[in-house]
């Protein structure tokens, strides 16, 4: 509530900020020289750490300088917390035996304990150790010099000083496991960019080689046979080329200047659905917003699925609508996958492509006849799961559609060939959260 209430107040919110920025040594100074001046405070000498109870002495320029001894080494609590702890319980437990008057700066003791519980790094039993008995020392001192203090209360005393280290000792741990925390989160996140990366090439460069690949063998069957068609075939696997280079392009692109991926890009759907099949090969995407692998670009992929010789029926049912980029590119790359299994499992078999709009989903459906005998595409079998470097191919595309809250399925068909169907929300509700 506190927090809160400052965080409302803008004069108050921008010195507590400039002061956050400030070093710690010259924090750690000011809270000296405040707890320095308090010390002198008449009024404030009722509230202090005081153990012994010997008889009161005079104060004097010894007693001014242990005072000045608890307080000043706070400065240095967080750079040297057990130098800072040795240098004020030593002047605490002089002040003590020496029979000064307590005074305000005796809680030194206290931060200087906590400063040692939460950012000591090394040596921290043996401090803890040898200030424990130190404390032994001192109360042995105390009874010898006349305190009229018994065992319990020495031993009363220690609990409360164990309780402060201890205090600090929390706020350590609290810090290291948020700090841990923070590294698994950037390594999940680091992990997930890899990911999502390396599903962005596979797809982009899957595609465009098998669609080569098959072309190229075209062109080799029909160069005596047919060198006109031949010549086509040639110009096909040079488009091909192209715009695989185009998508590769783009994809580095967004990745220099975002650093993130192509589906955290800037562009918007709606300038996605501006391309469209006539562009010419291998000028698509004159603008990085219409370059961008999309809804709008699915009869690219029709037709250069055609070009290799596979025979592909496109339809397109219901009123597109806007979506995020994140959805269309995921569409996309369903049917694109879809297709580079149907060219590479099921050469020249019908093929049908399907994308049905709807109110709050997409369907995508891509069906492939064949004999029910024909080896399936899914060399990725429905249960398998992309391993820790990234999924390939269907199983890919289902963890894709999964971070979108959607599902895909894929499978043979009973009377032979192969479908592929996915559902994706339009507007999806939960993010994506990567499995431990």
């Amino acid at each position: 509530m506190f927090r809160q209430g400052l965080s409302r107040t803008p004069w108050l919110r921008v010195p507590l900020e400039r002061w956050k920025e400030q070093d710690a040594f010259l924090k750690d100074g000011a809270l000296a020289l405040v707890l320095t001046l308090l010390a002198f405070v008449p009024t404030l000498s009722v509230i202090g750490a005081q153990i012994g109870d010997l008889p009161e002495r005079p104060a004097n320029a010894l007693g001014l300088g242990l005072v000045l001894a608890q307080t000043l080494p706070l400065a240095a609590r967080r750079r040297w917390p057990a130098g800072c702890l040795v240098a004020v319980a030593a002047a605490f437990a002089a002040h003590q035996a020496l029979g000064f008057a307590t005074t305000f700066g005796s809680l030194g003791l206290y931060l200087a304990l906590y400063s040692a519980g939460a950012h000591q790094v090394r040596f921290r039993l043996g401090l803890a150790g040898v200030a424990s008995a130190g404390y032994v020392v001192l109360a042995v001192v105390l009874h010898r010099l006349g305190s009229p203090q018994d065992a319990m209360a020495y031993v009363a005393f220690y609990l409360v000083l164990a309780a402060v280290r201890l205090v600090g000792s929390g706020v350590r741990k609290r810090r290291a496991e948020e700090a841990e925390r923070r590294r698994l989160a950037a390594e999940l996140a680091t992990a997930a960019e890899r990911a999502r990366i390396a599903r962005e090439l596979h797809d982009v460069v899957t595609h465009h080689v098998t669609a080569m690949v098959v072309q190229a063998d075209a062109a080799q069957f029909l160069i005596t046979s047919a060198p006109e068609r031949a010549t086509t075939g040639m110009a096909s696997v040079s488009d091909t080329g192209r715009r695989a280079l185009t998508e590769l392009r783009y994809l580095l692109g967004v990745l220099e200047a975002t650093g993130e991926s192509v589906s955290a890009g800037s562009a918007t759907s709606e300038s996605a659905f501006a391309g469209s099949a006539t562009d010419p090969p291998g000028r698509e995407g004159s603008s990085p917003g219409s370059r961008g692998p999309a809804l709008g670009r699915v009869g690219d992929l029709v037709e250069q699925a055609r070009r290799s010789g596979q025979p592909v029926e496109f339809s397109e049912r219901g009123e597109r609508r806007p979506r995020s980029v994140d959805v269309e590119l995921a569409a996309y790359r369903v049917v694109q996958e879809a297709l580079t299994n149907a060219m590479k499992y099921a050469t020249g078999q019908p093929t049908r492509v399907l994308l049905r709009h709807g109110d709050e989903n997409i369907e995508i459906g891509v069906t492939t006849d064949g004999p029910a005998s024909a080896p399936a595409p899914a060399a990725v079998p429905a249960t398998r799961e992309p391993g820790p470097k990234g999924g390939r191919g269907l199983a890919g595309l289902r963890v894709r559609v999964r971070m979108l809250d959607g599902e895909l399925e894929a499978g043979p068909r009973p009377e032979g060939g192969f479908e592929v169907r996915a559902t994706i929300p339009s507007q999806p509700q939960s993010p994506y959260q990567p499995e431990p």
